[in-house]
């Protein structure tokens, strides 16, 4: 439905902007699809930290709806900084 440029930079040996309107499933393979399914039947978000080639990423998954029904998944990751701080709050 929408991709931002980063999103189409980081992308684009699988297409890039062409992957807009395709399939979101077709882009992860079977354990990340399974993942998928289970946020949108469980109406619950994943969210996780990965690094990758030295880069930390925060990622956010979730489904979004329209008029009251699951519609589609929305993906959001971005960079952290290596040296994030972590604050725990009581």
């Amino acid at each position: 439905m929408y991709m931002n440029e980063r999103a189409a930079e980081v992308n684009e040996e699988a297409g890039g902007r062409a992957l807009v309107g395709t399939n979101l499933m077709d882009c992860h393979p079977p354990d990340a699809q399974r993942k998928l399914r289970k946020v949108m039947s469980s109406g619950k978000p994943n969210a996780y930290t990965v690094e990758k080639k030295g880069v930390k990423k925060m990622v956010y998954q979730s489904h979004w709806k329209r008029n009251g029904r699951v519609a589609g998944l929305v993906e959001l990751y971005f960079e952290l900084p290596r040296d994030v701080p972590r604050h725990v709050r009581t």
